[in-house]
């Protein structure tokens, strides 16, 4: 019996050692500061033909997808990411009460269903400054109450590029060097 609750009371621990600290995603918290806008810097992005991902991690240096990808919101809060099905995400590189390193991406929905495959595709795209976020929510280590997940306070807006595609990018190499070949004949 005793064997049976120090193996309990190990595993209990270990569950409140490696707690993930809890931040709410939701960018309409910056005001007007928080939207993200297409590539003309006035349209903001609408609706399900854009997508967004938060990346998190205990530094800059060490960010990775975290949630799920969302879409945005439509109408007057167009340019918000559409958070209604939870706004809640875990980041399990940072415990309860740590500060945690964030940077928000977003890409137009026909490029694909990830940001890297976005850019690959030459889709419109962009990324948020990096910005730091303190004392995130979670389960109390000590049994109390679970600490309120932290707001995205210092989240700025942005605005996304027109990435070129790489076909593009190759053709117009392609064409400066015919145009060197035959200056030098």
């Amino acid at each position: 019996m005793k064997k049976l609750l120090l193996i309990a009371a190990c595993a209990a621990m270990s569950v409140g050692a490696f707690a993930q600290g809890l931040v709410n995603f939701d960018t309409t918290k910056g005001g007007l500061a928080g939207k993200i806008l297409d590539t003309d810097g006035v349209t903001a992005l609408s609706g399900a033909s854009f997508l967004a991902q938060l990346y998190a991690g205990p530094d800059a240096n060490s960010l990775a997808p975290v949630g799920t990808t969302m879409t945005f919101f439509t109408g007057a809060k167009a340019g918000f990411i559409d958070t209604s099905a939870g706004a809640t995400v875990a980041i399990p590189t940072v415990a309860v009460g740590g500060t945690a390193s964030y940077e928000v991406r977003a890409w137009a929905a026909s490029g694909g269903t990830t940001y890297a495959a976005a850019v690959g595709a030459g889709a419109h795209a962009g990324i948020a400054a990096v910005f730091t976020v303190a004392g995130l929510g979670g389960p109390d280590a000590a049994g109390g109450p679970a600490h309120t997940p932290a707001n995205l306070t210092g989240f700025k807006g942005f605005t996304l590029t027109a990435v070129p595609e790489p076909s593009t990018i190759a053709l117009g190499v392609l064409g400066a060097a015919a145009l060197l070949l035959r200056r030098r004949n």
